[in-house]
């Protein structure tokens, strides 16, 4: 049963003890419950933070649908093109037969004759390893701050000022933490997606050898690339799930204000 709070007892959060921000003068009223002035700090700046986070990822959703739409457009082309072997001038003459426009015009992937796999392709796999490394850093962190806010949050139970808000309290953390979660899955898709990627060889002889027989590798990049589009959307929900605290916040902050003025 919650022991209900209106005074200045100091919390504790199951075995451990809570860290307390310094308070302001013009959040926190002189004597207010530690708490509440840790809460205050928490949806002050965690609130600013989530703004970031709720468009960042959807920045990256639409650099992820870039590369997607890139493979996209190759496997299109070879799932089709005839293999052709014909003499040559200079080693920077365009392999005609496996150029496709739209990867070109989309991130610049250009097939020589003389070369082996683009330039742009590596800058392509470097980019999903990149993406997916800072999504599975991030997702873990805020995966284990959220379960840190879960139980902070149990301790607000007993304050019946904040009784209609707590809820809010909860889907914030709820949102965070569904937001880690997509975060971290997009992370392992991209990772395996590049991965993948890094496994094919883009030699344009090695391709015209894979279009003479079973075009393998145009099925190859479908698959890449779905997996790319649906790392993609996964960044995009996860920023949906932040941006929908940001009422919450407001409302939640401005409660316990409201309280803390109460205690003054």
């Amino acid at each position: 049963m919650w022991r209900r709070q209106s005074g200045l007892d100091v919390q504790t959060i199951g075995a451990g003890t809570m860290t307390q921000a310094t308070p302001t003068p013009a959040e926190t009223a002189p004597g207010a419950n530690p708490l509440l002035t840790a809460v205050l700090n928490l949806s002050k700046f965690h609130r600013d933070h989530e703004k970031y986070y709720s468009s960042l990822p959807r920045e990256q959703a639409v650099v992820l649908q870039r590369h997607a739409r890139t493979l996209q457009a190759l496997a299109d082309r070879w799932s089709t093109a005839e293999p052709t072997h014909r003499p040559v001038l200079s080693p920077y003459e365009a392999a005609e037969d496996l150029n496709a426009p739209d990867a070109i015009q989309l991130e610049g992937v250009l097939f020589l004759e003389g070369e082996g796999r683009p330039a742009e392709i590596t800058k392509l796999i470097r980019d999903l390893r990149t993406l997916a490394g800072d999504a599975l850093a991030s997702g873990q962190w805020l995966s284990t701050a959220m379960e840190a806010s879960w139980n902070m949050a149990s301790a607000l139970v007993p304050f019946d000022g904040l009784a209609d808000v707590l809820g809010d309290r909860h889907r914030i953390i709820a949102n965070d933490w569904q937001a880690a979660n997509m975060t971290t899955l997009a992370g392992r898709i991209l990772l395996r997606a590049a991965e993948m990627l890094d496994g094919i060889d883009f030699a344009p002889a090695a391709v015209r050898a894979d279009l003479a027989e079973d075009r393998v590798t145009p099925a190859r990049l479908y698959s890449i690339a779905e997996m790319i589009g649906h790392a993609a959307d996964l960044s995009s929900d996860a920023a949906g799930a932040e941006h929908d605290s940001e009422r919450r916040w407001r409302t939640f902050r401005s409660r316990v204000q409201d309280v803390v003025g109460q205690q003054a």
